[in-house]
């Protein structure tokens, strides 16, 4: 299949439509982003990569970083995580506080923000620099050692993000968080600062579409079973209050950030990246879902 010549097609396609959305401007450092930037990009398990636009601009990852911080905690933490964090879609913002009260402290599910807290927590536990570490995983995992935080982002966020405090604080009521709360914050602001562009993003999610193994290195990052697991639960939780309408669309494993930018992966085969900062009211990128849309139209290319 000539994936250039379809994402050549998909890039004409989505022109109309381009500059659509509203950037996450309750970031302030988020809020300048051009609108009408775009890229998307194909890597494939044997090797093949294909792209359009500006696919190696870096951006902000933002959400998407909680793939990352889940591949490392079930590295370190398996069997303790799913006592702290539940595996169900919320049905609810990603930064919603109702929830955890009925709840009692336990997030639904490891991609909205407060499970996202938990994870890092558990990160932070383990790994004497937190921040160092998982910027160490994804520059081994993405082939880029290059790639780092961007500090104006994360101080943006550590300034804007009372909404995260008091989810943090409210958890640690519960006993759900067990380190500080704002270094434990401090981390998560970092992680979702990092800076990287499609082409460093489909690099690095390849072992999810592989088994668990990085193919450009022949390296087990996680075992198939739990690839398989993070691969469920970015089909049912990965893009905020609209995953549902996403898998009937799209129907692909995916994890989405404010950045713009969301992750797809066809088990088996490949990794596809896309980025365009205008938002749904979901949180979603509103050009980048069209084009993963068109990108399952023209290839078939779904897990159902």
């Amino acid at each position: 299949m000539n994936y250039q010549a379809i994402l050549n097609q998909i890039h004409n396609d989505i022109k109309p439509i381009v500059g659509q959305g509203k950037v996450a401007d309750y970031i302030p450092a988020l809020a300048g982003i051009d609108p009408k930037k775009f890229a998307m990009t194909v890597h494939t398990v044997d090797g093949q990569y294909a792209s359009v636009g500006d696919a190696e601009e870096k951006f902000s990852i933002q959400s998407i970083s909680k793939i990352i911080t889940l591949t490392m905690a079930i590295a370190c933490a398996d069997q303790t995580i799913w006592s702290r964090v539940g595996r169900e879609p919320s049905g609810s913002k990603f930064n919603s506080l109702i929830q955890l009260e009925l709840e009692q402290g336990i997030p639904r599910n490891p991609f909205i923000n407060a499970g996202a807290h938990v994870i890092t927590d558990i990160i932070y536990s383990n790994h004497s620099y937190p921040k160092q570490a998982i910027l160490d995983f994804i520059r081994y995992v993405s082939l880029n050692h290059e790639i780092d935080f961007d500090l104006a982002v994360a101080h943006s966020e550590r300034e804007t993000g009372n909404r995260n405090l008091a989810m943090g604080y409210f958890m640690k009521s519960f006993g759900n968080i067990h380190n500080k709360v704002r270094e434990v914050l401090d981390v998560y602001f970092h992680q979702c600062s990092i800076a990287m562009s499609c082409k460093d993003l489909s690099t690095a999610f390849l072992y999810l579409a592989n088994n668990g193994v990085l193919p450009t290195l022949g390296k087990t990052i996680i075992s198939k079973k739990d690839s398989d697991r993070i691969n469920a639960l970015m089909l049912t939780c990965g893009m905020y209050d609209s995953v549902g309408d996403f898998a009937y669309r799209v129907g692909l494993p995916s994890k989405s950030g404010v950045g713009g930018g969301i992750v797809s992966i066809v088990p088996g085969e490949m990794c596809i990246t896309v980025w365009s900062p205008g938002l749904s009211e979901s949180g979603n990128s509103l050009v980048g879902t069209r084009a993963l849309e068109l990108f399952v139209n023209y290839t078939g290319k779904t897990i159902f």
